[in-house]
């Protein structure tokens, strides 16, 4: 099994949500996630001000195998998106928990965060 840093949550599609110090969400996808999809060629991020909801498509990653959409692990507005992504893609392959994110929201309902899986369940998830 890949990676799994503890401070995040997943969606069961490989989304990650990570709580940061001011309370903003910064959102990537699991290093199972771009493993499955192989090497990484583009990435379409979300608008600055756009409203997500949790669990509707947000953003959507192309690589040499596939394209994806990327899911919203919470709801709210995204206030930055990772914009070295637009030029290199690839970082999402080499650090997808820290170079790699994708955008960052100041979420609407944090409870949201609490029904999310813990590392160990995602585990689960991805051995099955």
């Amino acid at each position: 099994m890949n990676d799994v840093p503890a401070d995040l949550k997943f969606l069961s599609s490989h989304e990650w949500a990570r709580v940061e110090s001011d309370g903003t969400i910064t959102i990537g996808i699991s290093d199972h996630a771009q493993d499955l999809l192989g090497d990484i060629v583009f990435v379409e991020l979300p608008e600055v001000g756009q409203s997500v909801d949790a669990e509707s498509d947000a953003a959507i990653v192309e690589s040499v195998k596939a394209a994806s959409d990327v899911y919203s692990p919470l709801s709210g507005e995204v206030i930055e998106v990772n914009s070295l992504l637009e030029d290199q893609p690839e970082i999402i392959n080499s650090s997808p928990y820290e170079d790699g994110w994708f955008y960052k929201l100041n979420p609407s309902d944090m409870g949201e965060f609490d029904n999310l899986l813990s590392p160990d369940d995602y585990i689960d998830v991805c051995e099955d």
